[in-house]
């Protein structure tokens, strides 16, 4: 089957779909008894995320249970600054944190592009999930930004309040800029790998991004984020591979970041998706919004949330692109029956809309 019959390829590229496709941040993970024994048997979170076939079956779990249009590799945005050398491991309550956070100048100048094979258990897994899943599924690749990235490495761990990151953004950006460059060839490798080894889309999380200023935004993440588009292969074995750039928070800046390089942009809940079709226009396809915590809720309330997300896109018109997902990652306390009843929600009121975007 040729990529660009599938549907969430399609939406992404804001070609004509049957229906609205949807997958889910977060689809494999703890909310899933399988996935929860899954991560027992492996022992450790890094020992799982390490291990091409568990993390294979990690992939793959969220598609036997739902009928998802894309399943996104598991894995965790933090893989490229372990594979750096600052050591993840995690702590108490499986927090992430690092073991050599950027703390001084010395260790920001010795920071490199790490080698291919320090991720290779990254790409096996790509290529495992890729022959894998039904041919109609797309595979998602990821990294978080560099900025995202760069905040738990200096900080040593989850931001917080991000005093660390930020005194080095007002007190020595041209430190913070070092750290940025080079992880943003590190990602853009990373992501490239990951497109050779079988992913057939790619999204850049931004978690953090957010957290800065106007001026900042721009000139510590966005930047950086243009520089590993720019470096990503825009076809891969004579089909398109399409982008998608999330900044959670980034409701403020969604033209600058429509003009990013992205073929999409991931919308968190806070955000109106009918203004931001309105603002992006042809340049970008959407991808969003749904609160998570929808899905805590009955079935009616599912129900109509779904539909009324898809009303706030807006009806199907050439040149526009939909995809179903939630604003940030599922709960670990969601019900994998709410999952069935959105999935089959989205796909239900999306055809009797008659396509996304016919």
């Amino acid at each position: 089957m040729s990529l660009h019959t599938t549907t969430f390829i399609k939406a992404l590229l804001r070609q004509p779909t049957a229906h609205t496709p949807v997958w889910l941040m977060r689809q494999a993970g703890r909310y899933l008894p399988e996935y929860r024994e899954l991560r027992a048997r492996a022992g450790s979170l890094l020992s799982l995320a390490r291990n091409p076939d568990y993390a294979t079956e990690a992939t793959l779990q969220p598609l036997r249970r739902f009928n998802l249009d894309a399943a996104i590799v598991y894995s965790d945005i933090l893989s490229v600054p372990d594979a750096m050398g600052l050591g993840l491991y995690f702590g108490r309550g499986e927090v992430p944190r690092f073991r050599h956070p950027l703390r001084d100048e010395q260790a920001i100048k010795r920071l490199r592009v790490p080698a291919p094979q320090a991720l290779e258990y990254l790409y096996q897994t790509v290529a495992q999930a890729r022959r894998e899943l039904d041919p109609r599924t797309a595979l998602i690749g990821f990294a978080g930004s560099p900025w995202t990235l760069a905040c738990y490495m200096v900080e040593g761990g989850p931001p917080g309040d991000f005093q660390l990151i930020k005194n080095m953004l007002y007190r020595r950006p041209e430190l913070l800029a070092q750290i940025l460059q080079v992880t943003s060839l590190a990602v853009a490798a990373s992501l490239n790998a990951q497109i050779e080894s079988g992913a057939q889309a790619l999204m850049i999380f931004d978690t953090w991004g957010g957290a800065l200023a106007d001026g900042a935004y721009q000139r510590f993440s966005l930047f950086y984020m243009r520089e590993v588009l720019a470096r990503l292969h825009k076809t891969h074995q004579g089909q398109r591979v399409p982008s998608i750039l999330y900044t959670k928070g980034g409701s403020p800046w969604l033209a600058q970041m429509a003009d990013s390089g992205a073929d999409a942009l991931s919308l968190d809940p806070t955000c109106d998706l009918g203004m931001a079709r309105q603002l992006v226009g042809h340049s970008v396809a959407l991808q969003g919004n749904l609160d998570p915590s929808v899905l805590l809720g009955d079935t009616a309330c599912i129900r109509r949330e779904v539909q009324r997300t898809l009303q706030a896109f807006g009806p199907a018109a050439p040149g526009y692109g939909h995809v179903f997902n939630l604003g940030h990652g599922i709960c670990p306390a969601t019900s994998p029956e709410a999952v069935t009843t959105l999935v089959e929600a989205v796909h239900e009121f999306s055809r009797v809309r008659g396509g996304a975007h016919a």
